[in-house]
């Protein structure tokens, strides 16, 4: 059982790789997207507010928590990477800012959708004993995306090793008369080409994947009692309960503050870097790279230990991490090298012991099976239409040139702070028992 937990939890967990993937992808591209189009600031702002980052991945979330609750995990698997392969292959092919604004979206609706089902399914296939281990799978794949796709965005890259290939598949496309911005920018299209690859392959695995048996015994339950399955009638059901209400107000908070954070410099790391750090855009994505590696290797480290250690220490400990990174800019300053590099590698650190381990983890334990995926799919519609918004904010407060930098930075102390307190006042005693037992003890069903 627990191989068979592990392999669907490695199937579910490319969602992941596909939704990180697809916001580093547009990112560590940006500054060319730029140059070849034209854009300004408040372009890019947008790129950032209807992507997978923010308003697209709301609009999905909402829609594929209530669909995975309705008609089952496994129909979302069945159709949504068509969708997602729609919206990259639309990037791929922009000549023109409304193209560009229109695969993003498309792109973010799509993982929007998977991620609600991705995480409820993780925690319903999986054993008492290992649901954070793989929740923290979950949580790697959503390292690697980034790492691998920053990897190839240095390698494509103008001044990257292999853009003398670029070029010469850039003249098979476009031709020898293609300008310098043209062919620089077939480099980001290649990146996004890689997404569509995995995106294929994830599609075939998740489709071979059986329904969650928990979904299923609570629909064979509500039928035998007739109770209304449809979505209104759960929209009903989540807010007429006052324990799932407080919750999702927990989870929520705990979530929102964090990623506003987390949601800056998942799309504007690199060009942080190049901005205020003064790196070059290869150099910049080489420490996002870095940044991502460590993110990755904590959290497999972690995912030894979360079964069995307090959860609590853990929340803490990443939040400091988080805390320590925008406490430097404040103090320190990020002009240099040495403290540029203590940036990047203090936010992977909090990364890899992220809020949003605990936001998957707890998200899926804490609300019964019949509206489980759409009290995800709702609270993740808060966090990234929110998170849509101070995107947009974020770029006028930042400034064209990082001018805005520090009191972004306090900005971002005053949100960590947030998630630290309410986390630790709220943190739930879920450790060891299983989802049915968490249900009984907290809806006294």
């Amino acid at each position: 059982m627990a191989d068979k937990s592990l392999k669907s939890t490695i199937a579910v967990s490319l969602t992941n790789y596909l939704d990180a993937g697809a916001i580093v992808a547009g990112a560590s591209g940006l500054t060319l997207w730029k140059e070849y189009l034209g854009l300004s600031e408040m372009h890019l702002g947008w790129l950032n507010f209807i992507s997978a980052n923010c308003l697209g991945a709301a609009i999905g979330a909402i829609i594929g928590g209530f669909l995975a609750d309705r008609f089952g995990r496994k129909f979302i698997y069945t159709y949504n990477l068509l969708v997602y392969m729609l919206g990259v292959l639309l990037v791929m092919l922009s000549v023109n800012f409304p193209m560009l604004l229109l695969g993003f979206l498309i792109t973010g609706i799509s993982v929007g959708i998977g991620v609600p089902a991705s995480w409820t399914y993780i925690s319903e296939s999986s054993e008492v004993n290992n649901r954070g281990r793989n929740i923290c799978i979950s949580q790697m794949s959503w390292g690697f995306g980034p790492m691998i796709i920053l990897l190839l965005g240095m390698l494509f890259a103008p001044d990257g090793y292999l853009f003398d290939w670029v070029k010469s598949l850039s003249t098979l496309f476009l031709g020898e008369g293609a300008d310098t911005a043209s062919v620089n920018v077939f480099s980001s299209r290649i990146v996004f080409f890689s997404l569509l690859v995995v995106a294929f392959i994830a599609w075939n695995l998740q489709r071979g994947l059986e329904e969650s048996a928990e979904w299923k015994a609570s629909k064979e339950s509500a039928r035998a009692q007739g109770e209304d399955t449809g979505l209104l009638h759960s929209f009903q059901v989540l807010f007429s309960n006052k324990v799932a209400v407080r919750t999702v107000a927990f989870l929520a908070a705990i979530y929102l503050t964090w990623n506003l954070v987390a949601s800056v410099m998942g799309f504007f790391s690199p060009h942080i870097c190049e901005t205020a750090g003064g790196v070059s855009n290869e150099q910049s994505n080489w420490m996002n790279c870095i940044q991502w590696a460590t993110v990755v290797a904590i959290t497999f480290g972690l995912s030894y230990f979360i079964d069995r250690i307090s959860h609590k220490l853990i929340y803490v400990l990443g939040l400091v991490a988080a805390l320590c990174t925008w406490l430097l800019v404040v103090t320190i300053g990020v002009n240099d090298q040495a403290t540029l590099w203590a940036f990047v590698i203090l936010w992977g650190v909090n990364g890899g012991m992220s809020v949003q381990i605990f936001y998957a983890l707890w998200g899926s334990e804490l609300f019964p099976a019949k509206f489980r995926a759409g009290a995800q799919g709702l609270m993740f519609f808060i966090v990234r239409g929110l998170s849509a918004v101070w995107g947009l904010v974020f770029t006028y407060i930042y400034g064209e040139n990082g001018e805005g930098f520090t009191l972004a930075a306090y900005c971002m102390i005053v949100l960590l702070l947030i998630s630290l307190v309410v986390g630790v006042i709220g943190c739930p005693n879920t450790r060891g028992k299983s989802l049915d037992q968490i249900t009984k003890e907290r809806y006294k069903i």
